[in-house]
């Protein structure tokens, strides 16, 4: 079998972390695990979401056999990494909100961290900003429309300036956005929305996020556990914790070519 990983999500937002990880490594096989039973995270319970998000992803590594999971979501991400690397035999990969690289690359110090409201709130991510910030300012954004809108885009719909009118607004003219160099895109739906982000914004910033960094890591794995890429990758499974009855979610995915979904 060729090596292969499993990208986790609730929704469809893990394709910004799978077009990463194909462009870096194109023989790597990649299987997709949607927890689309309990979609969205970003609106549930720490309490619910913990055991749930360590079950089906135990489960889904199970049933394609991958050499890595990569945790495709921010949510999922803060909130079980540990919990899945206790479980899990195969090395586990988290997205994370890119603080760290925000903090050194900003010029105003000054930034704005885009996210669901769970993750924006999460303890997580405020010990992300009092490690890592490095006393720069970090603007919390909340921005769950753009989940609605990361999908909506997805399915071929235009995206326009007051679609993100709200979002800009909470980043560009609110206290100290004025001075705001960099924004970091905290959900991997966010990506998806760059371009119209980058288009529609007052003015040019950076918009950051964790992809790149993520595909990396899933490389450096590839070579700690010595597993060689072929020259192509191998068949793809596509995993739904519920029937995906309108073929959204297949749809979604049709550029990674997997098979059709199989309710696990």
């Amino acid at each position: 079998m060729p090596p292969s990983a499993l990208v986790f999500d609730s929704g469809v937002g893990a394709i910004s972390i799978a077009r990463e990880i194909r462009a870096l490594l194109p023989g790597l096989t990649l299987h997709f695990g949607i927890d689309n039973g309990f979609y969205p995270y970003g609106t549930r319970s720490e309490e619910a979401l913990r055991p749930r998000i360590v079950a089906q992803a135990r489960r889904m590594m199970a049933a394609t056999a991958a050499d890595i999971l990569v945790v495709g979501c921010n949510t999922a991400s803060t909130l079980a990494l540990p919990q899945l690397r206790e479980v899990l035999a195969q090395p586990v990969v988290g997205v994370v909100p890119a603080i760290k690289p925000a903090a050194a690359a900003t010029r105003s110090r000054t930034i704005a961290l885009v996210a669901t409201e769970g993750t924006v709130n999460r303890n997580y991510t405020r010990d992300l900003i009092e490690q890592f910030a490095d006393g720069n300012r970090v603007i919390n954004v909340p921005a769950p429309e753009l989940v609605r809108l990361a999908e909506a885009k997805l399915r071929g719909e235009t995206i326009t300036a007051d679609d993100l009118e709200p979002v800009l607004a909470r980043i560009f003219h609110t206290a100290g956005g004025d001075r705001v160099d960099i924004a970091v895109l905290a959900c991997t739906h966010f990506p998806l929305l760059r371009d119209e982000l980058d288009r529609y914004a007052p003015r040019p910033i950076q918009w950051l996020d964790s992809g790149a960094a993520i595909a990396r890591r899933v490389r450096w794995w590839l070579d700690e556990l010595q597993l060689a890429l072929p020259d192509t990758p191998g068949p793809s499974q596509l995993l739904t914790s519920a029937p995906d009855t309108d073929g959204r979610i297949q749809q979604a995915f049709a550029e990674f070519a997997p098979s059709p979904a199989t309710t696990t």
